[in-house]
């Protein structure tokens, strides 16, 4: 039998899921109430050849005791199987998931004792790749399933067979991410002494800057001790609600910083208009729903039926948010020529203010890179070398820091003026030659 139309929507939600979903796996309890979902994915994981999925359910209750149970239960599988599946489905080779040759069946429940509501097994897997467990439903609406399920997904590290509960591609991620907040320390004492050396021409802003570093590596640093956890025992002991606090706080100082830098505030005027006071009112609520939907993302994990929603909502928040912080750069960039063009002498002046538009450049590289370049890496490459994609966000993170505090490091001088006097009759010529291109 063909695909219904609901099946197919669930099916290509399941994809959705499979193409954005790259979790941590840990151990997960789920409740499952009255669900008719013919497809409910839990997690990810990236099993070595000693992988293990231990898989404990209990308070199983079906609408319809005498429904063929073989036709319900927990499978794994791959990205790549799953699309030869939905052909299989498409071209009616087989009527129901779990009789596929392509998954691997964990638990039928066919295999339920009589009357029982519970069971517990451990499956081995010895295929190194990354699977998806998932709960099959082929009767679609006409059969409700509740359960609570406990799943724990581990690879036996070496000789010492100690468990890790962190996919095969991301099991080094801890030591990265502490390295990383020692690094954002060591930058943070070294702003410090740079403040200090030149308290004389610090600016309201140095501060904040100084802020955003530190709330960064205390988020890496909480982040560290997350994945470290969930490593060796399977669950955050609480270090995720600090990850989730710092991640926030991160989140609005930094972009709350890239509007200021783009108005020139402090450095140029100890004000915002209202126009930028109002980015700064939509770019900050904006952010907390965005940490919300992280929230629900991470915690729910994909079996919830509105993990999907949550996770478009935080892709769609997150790409305004970027869109807004540019908007007081083009501003400032577009003031200035006007002012540029009716000042005379002033216009000279006004050409040295060219670090807008070194800054736009690099605001825009920094979210495409974050935002498009690293979801590709994710995408391509292979599950065992999925922490290169986390490496090289947090590296251009890094070099984004840098470059901001490079740039506008406490000077005698105006940090926005980077041109020389010597350059002036370059920059009266540049901006009269653009005057004509535009005319």
């Amino acid at each position: 039998m063909a695909l219904s139309l609901s099946s197919r929507s669930v099916f290509l939600s399941f994809l959705l899921f499979l193409s954005l979903s790259l979790s941590f796996a840990e151990i997960r309890y789920t409740q499952i109430r009255s669900d008719v979902r013919p497809i409910i994915p839990f997690d990810q994981f990236g099993f070595t050849h000693t992988g293990r999925l231990e898989l404990n359910v209990s308070g199983i209750s079906i609408s319809d005791p005498n429904a063929d149970l073989s036709k319900v239960g927990f499978f794994l599988c791959t990205r790549d199987a799953w699309m030869h599946v939905l052909q299989q489905l498409e071209d009616e080779e087989v009527t129901c998931v779990l009789l596929s040759d392509l998954v691997k069946p964990v638990f039928s429940f066919s295999n339920l004792k009589k009357n029982g509501d519970s069971f517990n097994t451990v499956f081995f897997e010895t295929d190194a790749d990354q699977f998806t467990l998932v709960f099959a439903n082929c009767f679609g609406n006409q059969l409700k399933v509740s359960m609570d399920v406990r799943s724990a997904m581990y690879n036996l590290d070496g000789k010492s067979q100690r468990r890790d509960y962190l996919s095969a591609g991301k099991t080094i991620l801890p030591r990265v991410y502490f390295l990383l907040s020692l690094g954002y320390f060591f930058l943070a004492g070294l702003w410090i002494s740079v403040l200090y050396k030149k308290r004389l021409t610090v600016f309201r802003i140095h501060f904040f800057m100084l802020a955003v570093l530190i709330l960064k590596a205390l988020n890496l640093l909480c982040e560290a001790e997350d994945k470290s956890y969930i490593k060796r025992t399977g669950s955050a002991h609480g270090w995720d609600v600090l990850f989730y606090i710092f991640s926030f706080l991160k989140g609005i100082t930094l972009f709350t910083l890239i509007v200021l830098i783009g108005t020139g505030w402090s450095f140029l005027k100890p004000y915002l208009q209202d126009k930028e006071k109002k980015v700064l009112m939509i770019v900050i609520p904006l952010q907390v729903v965005a940490n919300i939907a992280q929230v629900a993302i991470d915690e729910s994990g994909p079996f919830a039926q509105d993990w999907v929603t949550w996770k478009q909502i935080f892709l769609l928040v997150d790409v305004v948010c970027c869109c807004a912080v540019l908007f007081p750069i083009v501003w400032s960039i577009k003031n200035l020529r006007e002012a540029a063009r009716t000042d005379g002498k002033a216009a000279v002046n006004l050409m040295k203010l060219t670090l807008f538009r070194q800054y736009y450049i690099v605001v825009i590289c920094y979210i495409y890179f974050t935002r498009v370049v690293v979801y590709a890496l994710e995408t391509i490459t292979s599950y065992r070398y999925l922490w290169t994609s986390v490496v090289a966000g947090e590296l251009a993170t890094l070099a984004f820091y840098v470059f901001t505090g490079l740039k506008f490091k406490p000077e005698a001088h105006n940090p926005y003026f980077v041109i020389d006097d010597e350059e002036e009759e370059a920059a009266a010529e540049q901006l009269k030659l653009e005057d004509e291109f535009e005319l």
